[in-house]
């Protein structure tokens, strides 16, 4: 029954134990909250879906690997975050931020010339690639992997204020280094957040 599992320590122990009542009890009770956080980094629903449908897969088939000591819920967003980034790096992925490149080259090329167009996203892409290392790494956590500020500050032990202050440089030198030109590019790529910062 669910009323039995509502303890961690029950719900571990009868996922350890093959119950099947736990299996759907955790699916019921987290599948939501995972597919919305799943679709916050990777802006496709099937895609957000299939990642937490292997993520409650994973977890039954390393059931007796579970520990009554850690936090089943942080063990699952962690477990999403990462099936995302192997999905990015596999190539099976497309990113909310190339999606938004292409949406805006087709806003703002009216010749849809696929040269062109390779070669805006090239200007674009190596315009990022070339900001300070720090910078750069911070600039991609952002806005490539959909991390929040404090969840940057967390994993590289530096202060929000930090984090905020590369993003801004990074939005800076982009504008300086893209130009006019393309400034209705990145106001479509990185929206609002654009305006107020070149």
């Amino acid at each position: 029954m669910r009323g039995n599992f509502e303890s961690q320590s029950v719900l571990i122990e009868g996922l350890k134990q093959g119950n099947e009542g736990a299996y759907e009890y955790l699916v019921e009770h987290y599948h939501n909250r995972l597919c919305v956080y799943a679709h916050s980094l990777i802006r496709d629903d099937l895609m957000a879906e299939d990642i937490v449908q292997n993520v409650f897969v994973q977890v039954w088939e390393k059931r007796h690997k579970l520990k009554h000591d850690f936090s089943l819920e942080n063990y699952l967003y962690k477990s999403v975050h990462n099936k995302f980034i192997d999905q990015y790096r596999k190539g099976k992925a497309v990113m909310a931020l190339e999606k938004k490149y292409i949406e805006a080259l087709e806003l703002a090329v009216e010749e849809q010339d696929e040269l062109q167009e390779q070669k805006i996203l090239g200007i674009l892409f190596n315009a990022i690639y070339e900001l300070p290392p720090k910078c750069q790494q911070i600039f991609l956590m952002s806005k490539k992997e959909g991390l929040t500020n404090i969840e940057i500050s967390e994993y590289l032990n530096v202060s929000k204020k930090t984090v905020e202050g590369q993003i801004t440089k990074a939005f800076g030198i982009l504008r300086e280094k893209l130009g006019k030109k393309y400034e209705v590019i990145m106001m479509v790529v990185f929206g609002s957040e654009t305006k107020r910062l070149i």
